[in-house]
């Protein structure tokens, strides 16, 4: 019997090889495949919650408004991540927004189907909770960044992981990102300001430990991710 493309991808997924092959089809029955251009939502703040989301390709930024109408950017959701894990909150309606940094490719599941599927594989509901868990203790951890490293660690930090998730490697040791996000969304994410960004970035640059045009400031290539310190 020849599988859908769905049921392949699904199966490429280290979140999913708990899943038998008849679990895999079902689940490959449920899903809807959705293209998400840069900078539109897949979802925004008071949304109804009736999906949960994997990228297939592509990256988002997930963030919250704030009080006094401010944005906090929590994370970037990468390739085969989960999004809209919250779900199991037992909330009707996100707080979060989720929009795209790039073209994008996700599945969504509708969460009734998901929420079934946990309840009948323990191994998958553990998986989830994993997730969940590492989300948390991430979180954690930025706050410990914030009261112990300095604003440029976290800044280079923030470029590792871009490297990382992002990269493409060119040559020996050099690495190209495309991140898609301006100075004051990184200041968001590394807890910084987008005056210590630019700076922080433009020291490096002089340094020629990276390099970027002003042209395009959101492509960096990374000349050597052992010299970033």
């Amino acid at each position: 019997m020849i599988k859908s493309s769905k049921y392949l991808v699904l199966k490429e997924l280290e979140l999913f090889d708990c899943l038998d092959d008849r679990q895999l089809e079902q689940l490959s029955n449920q899903v809807q495949s959705k293209k998400i251009s840069k900078g539109q939502f897949l979802f925004d703040h008071g949304d109804h919650i009736s999906d949960v989301f994997i990228v297939i390709n592509g990256s988002f930024k997930i963030g919250r408004y704030t009080s006094n109408d401010k944005t906090l950017i929590k994370e970037i959701a990468y390739k085969h991540e989960l999004i809209g894990e919250n779900f199991m909150a037992e909330q009707s309606y996100t707080k979060d927004f989720a929009q795209a940094l790039e073209d994008t490719e996700v599945y969504s599941i509708p969460i009734s189907f998901f929420k079934n599927l946990l309840e009948r594989n323990a191994t998958l509901c553990q998986g989830v909770t994993e997730i969940l868990i590492r989300k948390m203790a991430q979180l954690e951890s930025r706050m410990s960044n914030f009261v112990f490293k300095k604003a440029q660690s976290r800044i280079v930090d923030f470029l590792k992981d871009l490297a990382k998730h992002k990269g493409i490697r060119i040559g020996l040791d050099e690495v190209l990102v495309n991140h898609g996000l301006s100075h004051k969304e990184i200041a968001y994410i590394t807890d910084t300001s987008r005056q210590t960004v630019a700076r922080v970035l433009g020291d490096l640059k002089r340094q020629n430990i990276i390099h970027f045009s002003t042209r395009k400031p959101h492509k960096i290539l990374i000349r050597s991710t052992l010299n970033l310190s």
